[in-house]
């Protein structure tokens, strides 16, 4: 199997493009490592192939922050500039002043 170059990165902020959440990437898989029973669980008219990168975000809607599992084809950057209220991200990244979201230093490997 080809191995896929992922478009988006960590600290990336991007929206789902069919569910009303977005939020700042903080690992990527290259192809789907999530569980089985998580996979089934996803509408089969709306489930993604695996074969993609798949990214965990510490996202949040109008009503809560959580973290999401999302596969690269249900993702776009966001570019709505709105400020992120998730408390996760500003433990895991520094916010440069270009708004991009950098890993801390004491994070990284």
């Amino acid at each position: 199997m080809k191995e896929r170059l992922a478009k988006f990165s960590i600290g990336e902020v991007v929206r789902h493009k069919v569910f009303p959440f977005r939020g700042v990437i903080f690992d990527v898989d290259p192809e789907f490592a999530n569980t089985e029973e998580w996979w089934n669980s996803i509408p089969a008219e709306v489930r993604p192939s695996k074969d993609q990168p798949f990214y965990h975000l510490l996202a949040e809607n109008d009503e809560s922050e959580y973290v999401a599992y999302v596969s690269e084809q249900n993702l776009v950057n966001d570019e709505s500039g709105t400020p992120l209220r998730n408390p996760q991200i500003y433990q895991i990244f520094d916010q440069a002043p270009s708004g991009q979201f950098k890993p801390k230093v004491s994070f990284a490997h």
